[in-house]
């Protein structure tokens, strides 16, 4: 079994919800996804497990893993959504650093455990070739369905001016034309405009007849449990005639992610979506955010979002893509019981 490296410890499952809450905030790369209320909701109430790694006293890794496990077996597996988190404010990028955390979730999860760890890290394989290589060398591997999704990152450094001159034409054209209709925004973190945004992104759903990839009402009560630093910022444009769009964000490192938009019925003629994105993208340069994740493009199966996104974003939007899924396993038990778990998950899908 390897170990850290001289000077670097890790704990596991000694740290609370606060603290785990203060932890984030040290880390540029920190997201909903790795916060205790993603964890707690996503996971049903079942095993979160909080895995820290230090250099001498100072935190300079975490992660947080959903495990599921076989009655008495042990066997399982142990799931880190976007994770780990090691990328330090005001730090630079720390190869190192980023190896012994991937060694300590290994030591133990697949060594002392005996689980399948499968991570889904937010890496792209434009930028971070190195730390595909680091985590092949620590004995890991994509995983079957690992191929990363890609996504369109939207630098917010720039002046409104200079990211207004970025934008597509098309996109300007729709912006202005939202601009001069008589539209409201109401904007908050509060559970009645995330049951308000409900409303029509369900309605949304049904029109559309498309698969919803995450669970809306699993969000709002996430919303619940975050503290208040870390709420989804919630926005509804309004017209005469009712609520007309809406979009759930989320800011906790210092990427922005977009993560649920609709549109009304109603609000079709109102183009209110742009002027949502608009002003949300004024919000977060005030509060200092350098960069907008647009969260998911895929040109073939919808045409539509991805020409609104890279619109948007303009010509110098990155268009990239996650590593996806890998994983490590040493434990044959864990590995068959995960397989057969998905199958049987998978054949449940198709059947209803």
């Amino acid at each position: 079994m390897t170990r850290l490296d001289a000077g670097y410890s890790y704990e596991v499952d000694a740290v609370d919800e606060d603290t785990w809450n203060q932890l984030l905030g040290h880390f540029t790369d920190a997201n909903i996804y790795q916060s205790w209320s993603y964890g707690l909701v996503r996971g049903g109430g079942r095993d979160i497990s909080h895995l820290v790694v230090k250099s001498c006293t100072r935190v300079v890794g975490i992660a947080q893993c959903r495990i599921e496990t076989v009655p008495f077996l042990g066997a399982g597996i142990a799931y880190v959504m976007w994770g780990p988190l090691w990328a330090l404010q005001h730090h630079r990028v720390d190869a190192r650093t980023f190896r012994q955390i991937i060694r300590a979730l290994h030591l133990e999860y697949v060594s002392k455990r005996g689980l399948l760890l499968r991570i889904n890290p937010l890496l792209f394989e434009q930028d971070h070739s190195w730390a595909m290589a680091i985590l092949r060398e620590e004995g890991f591997s994509h995983s079957n369905n690992g191929k990363g999704s890609r996504t369109i990152l939207m630098d917010l450094n720039p002046s409104m001016d200079q990211l207004y001159e970025q934008l597509q034409p098309h996109w300007k054209r729709e912006l202005k034309a939202a601009q001069k209709l008589p539209l409201q925004i109401i904007e908050g973190v509060e559970d009645e405009l995330f049951e308000q945004f409900i409303a029509i992104y369900k309605e949304m759903v049904s029109r559309k007849k498309f698969i919803e990839p995450n669970d809306i009402h699993e969000f709002r009560a996430i919303q619940r449990g975050l503290p208040a630093g870390q709420k989804m910022h919630i926005m509804l444009c309004r017209s005469s005639e009712g609520t007309c769009a809406g979009l759930v964000s989320s800011a906790i490192g210092s990427t922005a992610i977009y993560l649920f938009g609709a549109t009304s019925r109603i609000g079709l003629k109102y183009r209110g979506s742009y002027l949502l994105q608009w002003k949300l993208i004024q919000r977060l340069k005030e509060k200092h955010v350098p960069q907008y994740d647009l969260n998911g493009i895929n040109p073939e199966a919808n045409p539509g979002t991805y020409k609104f996104k890279t619109d948007l974003a303009g010509e110098k939007g990155r268009d990239l893509r996650l590593v996806g899924r890998i994983e490590s396993c040493e434990n044959r038990i864990s590995s068959f019981c995960v397989t057969i778990g998905e199958r049987l998950n998978t054949l449940r899908q198709v059947m209803t």
